[in-house]
């Protein structure tokens, strides 16, 4: 049997020990993978002068699906950030980010189970226009919402709710202000309510709706909405469920899907073997679902499940001693 090949983008800092154990999982649930390994970051800038080589870019084109750990972009100096390029580059416009509650993590709820689906290549996040006076006294930026851009977002996110059965959909926007871009999202996402009507569809301001998640996180299932107002949603979402290290992201376009971890690069903890690995792995869960391997998908998140509930052999954030290699192996024995 072929084996299917994946583009590894170890990443920097704790990246590739991390993505590390999510292979070493990946391998041991069965799952027949040839992994083709890739530069980007700063990795990339001290081997080949650049943060987001070509090479990278052929390889995961000639793939179509990638595996990422987290990219340091330097600040300043004219870099851009990696994600963003790479959102562009293969025009990947939804954003996936689940958020599931796993017992024994160190979080305020229970039974938290929400996806914020995000536009990725729009809006006030894309970078358009940025620029900033001579007299350094005043800066803009712009914000471009597109129909095109918002229909297939809004359709992405019924599909979603379609295919795994979900009963509610919030638009979030903030129409009430910001009446051409926010509200013409608001508008087309309306228009594509109406194709399901199976579906409970409700409209939110994203005020109410930060406020919400934090007092009542039950009452959302679906979230969609624009690229800046995702972007800090989905953190706060990840916040209730014990924090980054257990949020997995994933890109995806016509073409190509990038799956990642949604946290930096931690720096001051890489090579310590002390870091979480959990984003990586249920990042790989979310790429294993996308190829259509549920199967293998849920051995592993019931690995995972079982593992921290269990509390013997978890990281120091999950609240135990346990290394990064010691709590993959913990997994690896429950599959």
């Amino acid at each position: 049997m072929n084996k299917r090949s994946i583009t590894v983008i170890p990443g920097d800092g704790i990246g590739p020990s991390i993505v590390e154990a999510a292979l070493t999982i990946l391998d041991h649930a069965g799952c027949n993978f040839h992994y083709d390994y890739a530069d980007a970051g700063l990795m990339a800038l001290e081997k080949h002068g650049e943060l987001l080589p070509q090479s990278t870019l052929d390889l995961i084109a000639k793939n179509k699906i990638a595996l990422k750990g987290p990219l340091t972009t330097p600040i300043g100096g004219g870099f851009t950030s990696i994600n963003v390029s790479l959102r562009k580059h293969f025009n990947l416009y939804a954003n996936l980010r689940p958020v599931i509650s796993f017992e024994g993590t160190q979080s305020r709820f229970e039974n938290i189970d929400i996806i914020t689906i995000r536009e990725n290549t729009e809006g006030m996040y894309s970078g358009a226009g940025q620029t900033r006076a001579e007299d350094n006294n005043s800066a803009e930026a712009m914000s471009i919402i597109t129909r095109e851009g918002a229909e297939r977002i809004t359709e992405f996110a019924y599909q979603v709710a379609r295919s795994e059965s979900r009963k509610k959909v919030t638009i979030v926007h903030k129409a009430n202000i910001l009446k051409s871009t926010s509200g013409l999202f608001l508008e087309v996402a309306r228009e594509v309510a109406l194709r399901y009507p199976e579906i409970e569809t409700n409209e939110m301001i994203v005020d109410a709706v930060c406020m919400n998640l934090v007092m009542y996180p039950e009452r959302f299932d679906i979230i969609v909405t624009t690229n800046l107002f995702g972007d800090i949603i989905s953190d706060l979402c990840a916040g209730l469920i014990g924090g980054l290290g257990m949020a997995p992201g994933a890109n995806i376009g016509k073409e190509v899907a990038i799956f990642e971890a949604v946290h930096g690069s931690a720096p001051d903890i890489a090579g310590q073997n002390i870091a979480n690995p959990c984003s990586v792995i249920l990042a790989s869960i979310q790429m294993l679902e996308h190829l259509g391997m549920q199967d293998k998908a849920q051995q592993i998140r019931n690995a995972i499940r079982k593992t921290i509930a269990e509390g013997k052999t978890v990281t120091r954030d999950l609240g135990g001693t346990a290394t990064t290699t010691e709590f993959t192996q913990a997994i690896v024995a429950n599959l």
